[in-house]
């Protein structure tokens, strides 16, 4: 059944949004996914922070191309699904890579990260990255642990001399 020029427009706008709020964009090729499957990773998707659609290839074409991204014709070849990762490009790129394991039809074509065009073994290792709340922790770790070594060299000879009265007044107690 054919969609309506108007329709067409909607879609195209709708997706000029999403590749705008994107930090990441995952297409892939989805032939033979089983509908129970494809709701588990739209599940998934929204849980990491993002979205995962089967698209038009002509709309969004159109739409990656008027919203500046490069475009890369064998994107657009078969059936595309694609994920849009709002907040946390590796969380969405771990959530399609998991399809690619668990699904033989599934594949990834490539993406983007930013509007920087990426193959699919740049996604996978984007994949592979741990997912941003341990990033923020690990470097919140980085930045504090310069000052909490500070604090402990200055707290030392004070800690130091403790010991050493506390000792003192030990043996005096003992002594008496």
């Amino acid at each position: 059944m054919a969609i309506s020029k108007e329709r067409k427009n909607e879609l195209v706008a709708q997706y000029e949004e999403w590749a705008g709020n994107s930090e990441a964009i995952i297409l892939t090729e989805y032939l033979g996914l089983a509908m129970s499957d494809l709701d588990e990773v739209r599940k998934r998707s929204r849980e990491a922070g993002g979205e995962f659609h089967i698209v038009k290839n002509t709309l969004t074409k159109i739409a990656l191309e008027s919203s500046g991204f490069p475009l890369q014709d064998d994107f657009f070849i078969g059936t595309t699904a694609v994920g849009f990762a709002f907040e946390d490009a590796p969380a969405m790129a771990k959530v399609i890579k998991d399809l690619t394991k668990s699904s033989e039809t599934v594949r990834i074509k490539g993406g983007y990260l930013g509007k920087d065009l990426m193959d699919a073994d740049q996604i996978n290792a984007l994949a592979d990255l741990p997912p941003l709340p341990v990033m923020r922790a690990r470097l919140l770790g980085v930045l504090s642990a310069p000052a909490s070594q500070l604090a402990r060299l200055v707290q030392e000879p004070g800690r130091q001399l403790a010991q050493v009265i506390k000792a003192r007044a030990e043996q005096e107690g003992a002594a008496v």
